[in-house]
């Protein structure tokens, strides 16, 4: 017998930074519920999908999202009252073609459309009576993400004298994700010895990274290598150093310009030189985003000098959309990309842009937001798509931690069909 869509809700709750985000609650006929949070994004790309905010500045310094609530309760829902949640693409394509026919979801935004489109997803999973991982990703899906965590934070992220927005640590040569955990958790607390010792500031920022005034940006590296060799393990070998410079924050009138460091402005060719540099010096084996989201031709050209050595993430300039991704594949713009689900608005398009990057042989990793809730979505939606490597933030606070212990779950519950692989192999 199908099950229907009796009653679908959404309120409004806080997420990660105190502002305001779209919960949604699905009820079906049969008294099965479930819930999905939307994320926000800090280091937005222009292209990406729209999270609509009311703008009432006597609300939440006007970060308010009763509107989209609202169209969730009053626009979206009555439409699909009675639904079968197992048809999720139909429903997707049904909020995008007949309620929000926009490029960027911005009649009723991002934030209303995808906080249904998961909630659709975890309450077919549960009256499937499957895990969200094995609904969503059939019986291959039993290959648990190396993390990308975030331990060091510039840019955007931090008041500091670094300007690149990450710096985050892979563990690529632990055995299984509950040692990958380890390796990253003792090397975050080696590293916040390390820059209390030298006097620097431990604060952590939005995604749980310290943000100290470290004197360049080769300092950062330096002393992330110096706490992986502190934690006892070897560079490059157990773990990787993966990069988020977020360039598109810091490129001026066709120019880089690093001002937080001082080292002033340089052309898409010098920094592209600049990150070579970084490759052989440094055990980098990932750099996102390294030029900004309109350096089509920067991009391309940072792939061919370096596509051979590291992974070439492309964020902002692809926006999880797939449009946009099978343009970067056609020109050879990068060979992996940064995967959100809010970017796009759906789920549906989000396995799109993933189906796309599987065709090319391209990475892609499944990521969270800087603004995150303690919804563990994207932990089980990594597992299902089988890509290998998950970003969701670094070795402190419980909206990032609740993602890490998700995985851990799933590895126990995998037993014996859990694999664990470096995805650089």
């Amino acid at each position: 017998m199908k099950r229907k869509i009796h009653s679908i809700h959404a309120m409004e709750i806080l997420d990660s930074r105190g502002n305001p985000t779209v919960k949604t609650t699905i009820t079906l006929d049969n008294g099965i519920t479930a819930s999905a949070s939307c994320p926000s994004g800090a280091s937005t790309g222009e292209n990406e999908a729209v999270e609509l905010r009311d703008g009432d500045k006597t609300r939440y310094n006007g970060k308010g999202v009763l509107k989209a609530v609202a169209h969730v309760n009053e626009r979206i829902a009555p439409i699909l009252i009675d639904m079968d949640p197992t048809c999720q693409a139909e429903i997707d394509h049904l909020m995008i073609k007949l309620l929000d026919d926009t490029p960027t979801k911005s009649k009723l935004g991002a934030n209303a459309i995808v906080s249904i489109s998961m909630a659709v997803a975890r309450v077919a999973a549960l009256a499937s009576n499957l895990s969200l991982y094995a609904y969503m990703g059939g019986f291959n899906a039993t290959r648990i993400p190396v993390p990308m965590m975030n331990i060091l934070n510039g840019g955007k992220h931090a008041d500091n004298n670094v300007d690149f927005q990450e710096f985050m640590i892979m563990p690529i040569g632990a055995p299984t994700f509950a040692e990958a955990l380890r390796y990253g958790v003792e090397t975050f607390h080696a590293l916040k010895a390390i820059l209390s010792k030298q006097g620097y500031a431990t604060n952590v920022g939005d995604e749980g990274g310290f943000a100290p005034d470290l004197k360049s940006n080769d300092e950062a590296c330096e002393v992330i290598i110096e706490a992986i060799k502190k934690a006892g393990y070897k560079p490059g070998k157990d773990i990787a150093i993966a990069l988020d410079p977020a360039a598109s924050s810091f490129h001026e009138k066709g120019m880089y310009n690093l001002v937080k460091s001082g080292q002033g402005k340089k052309t898409s060719d010098e920094m592209i030189s600049f990150y070579q540099n970084w490759i052989k010096k440094y055990p980098i084996v990932s750099i996102e985003d390294g030029l900004a989201e309109n350096d089509w031709k920067g991009f391309q050209k940072q792939t061919t000098d370096q596509g051979d050595k590291i992974q070439i993430v492309g964020d902002d300039i692809f926006v999880t959309n797939p449009q946009y991704i099978a343009k970067g594949i056609k020109e050879k713009t990068a060979n992996a990309v940064l995967i959100k689900l809010n970017q796009i608005g759906t789920v549906t398009e989000t396995i799109e842009a993933i189906k796309l990057c599987r065709k090319a042989g391209w990475g892609y990793v499944i990521s969270h937001r800087s603004g995150e809730t303690e919804d563990t979505f994207i932990a089980d939606f990594a597992v299902a798509m089988g890509g290998g490597q998950i970003k969701t933030g670094s070795a402190c606070r419980s909206e990032r931690i609740a993602k890490y212990n998700r995985l851990m779950e799933i590895e126990v519950e995998l037993g014996r069909v859990a694999s664990f692989e470096n995805p650089f192999k």
